[in-house]
């Protein structure tokens, strides 16, 4: 399964395998939720949503680099549980995001397709987002985010 997993660039220096936790893949609550968009968009609003979930793991890591960083990684679905369909027996309250999952195992860099993350300017928009300001949170949400593969990973700029 094609999964997004939001992290910080402290997380990349590929000596130990990625911590398990929470993502996002394309999942059917996804699609239910977005009926007009094709699978690129599907992969894309999992992308986001991951990108977004890379601020709050930066809020609790004041010393990481202050750039939002997805990590893209193809597991087996063994490793991966759905989030966003009630476990048997809860209410349809007990439900996660559209496209939320949780990666229950430690990922191998070898399973890493590709990462993106934010060019270096973009570093006190980060900065002023974690602060509060909505107005640096809403320039993140119009920011892209640049694709580096797995080989270039040292090559990261660190802002």
């Amino acid at each position: 399964m094609r999964t997004y997993l939001p992290a910080t660039l402290d997380e990349l220096d590929g000596s130990t395998d990625l911590a398990p936790r929470r993502g996002y893949a394309v999942t059917a609550a996804l699609r239910a939720a977005l009926p007009d968009e094709d699978e690129e968009g599907w992969e894309f609003a999992a992308h986001l949503a991951a990108a977004d979930d890379s601020l709050v793991l930066l809020a609790r890591r004041p010393d990481a680099p202050a750039l939002r960083l997805v990590v893209t990684a193809d597991l087996d679905d063994a490793a991966v549980r759905v989030l966003d369909v009630p476990p048997p027996g809860a209410d349809a309250g007990d439900v996660g995001t559209p496209g939320e999952v949780e990666v229950t195992a430690p990922v191998a860099w070898s399973r890493v397709a590709c990462v993106h993350v934010d060019e270096p300017a973009t570093a006190s928009d980060v900065r002023a987002a974690l602060a509060g300001d909505d107005a640096a949170v809403e320039r993140l949400e119009e920011a892209d985010l640049l694709w580096y593969d797995v080989s270039e990973l040292r090559d990261i700029p660190r802002a």
